[in-house]
């Protein structure tokens, strides 16, 4: 059945891909090695600055925006000056420890949780939940700093000396697979359904490579390419600098630019550390 096949479909049918197909794919993933290869030891300082970056920007224009934050809370919930308050300060204070916390790599599982908190708590108060895009994004940003949890935990250690642990029971994995699938529900949000050519290409395009980034597959390689994507997007759509400081939407958009610099922070950590066992990746290394 196979003698009248030429070599590139005898190929295609053997390895599911076409010879340049696979010449390419492999030319890229070369590139992207040596990109990590001069960058493994400044990337994931990189990586935790960008994740941190929508922490602690927020916590500076609790700061800065104290009056206007706690009247907002006041008049949005009705619970007096005291809460209204009290929600000021503990945004200001969580998210600014946090921070500090994480870039000086000291208590950085609590640093994690006060940031987890602080997410919690501003969907509520500010009602996002109701919201599927800004919902979708803050959910990214908890994929976000779960990976930086999983990436500041130790390897779990055998409870027996001298035994090999296999590690597939490591908490640490699981970690890694949820925040990855966290991690790319903000590009549901860029996706656009518009009959254009160029659109089409583009969801096409970004479709498969945050699935790629979900079931680990070409993980690294895909979350360098979305980082690029993603930075380029950020910098076109969120220029926030380019507003005036009196109107509305310089701070929605500031908002919106580093809540996703937080996004590619994660990227970054994904790409600096891998996906983790739970992934294609891993299990190619066992066949």
């Amino acid at each position: 059945m196979l003698r009248g096949l030429s070599l590139p479909c005898f190929y295609f049918f053997q390895h599911g891909k076409m010879p340049k197909q696979n010449e390419l794919m492999d030319k890229a993933e070369d590139f992207a090695d040596q990109v990590l290869r001069h960058s493994k030891h400044i990337l994931p300082h990189i990586a935790r600055f960008c994740l941190i970056s929508t922490f602690l920007e927020d916590g500076i224009r609790m700061w800065t925006q104290w009056n206007e934050q706690r009247d907002y809370m006041n008049v949005s919930w009705g619970c007096g000056a005291f809460l209204a308050t009290l929600f000021v300060i503990v945004n200001l204070v969580g998210q600014l420890a946090g921070c500090v916390m994480v870039l000086s790599r000291q208590k950085v599982s609590i640093a994690c949780g006060i940031l987890f908190g602080i997410i919690a708590l501003q969907t509520i108060a500010y009602s996002i939940i109701w919201d599927v895009k800004f919902l979708l994004r803050n959910l990214a940003l908890a994929g976000g700093v779960l990976l930086l949890l999983a990436e500041s935990k130790a390897e779990v250690k055998s409870l027996f000396a001298g035994l090999p642990s296999t590690g597939e029971n490591n908490p640490k994995q699981y970690m890694q697979l949820s925040g990855r699938i966290l991690l790319v529900l903000m590009f549901l949000t860029l996706l656009r359904f518009e009959f254009n050519v160029i659109e089409i290409i583009q969801n096409l395009i970004g479709t498969a490579l945050i699935i790629c980034i979900a079931i680990g597959f070409k993980t690294k390689l895909s979350a360098l390419v979305l980082v690029v994507w993603l930075t380029a997007v950020n910098v076109y759509f969120n220029a926030w600098w380019n507003i005036p400081d009196y109107r509305p939407m310089r701070d929605f958009l500031k908002y919106d630019f580093f809540q996703t610099m937080s996004v590619i922070g994660g990227l970054l950590l994904v790409v600096a550390f891998g996906p983790g066992g739970v992934s294609m990746d891993e299990h190619k290394k066992k066949w």
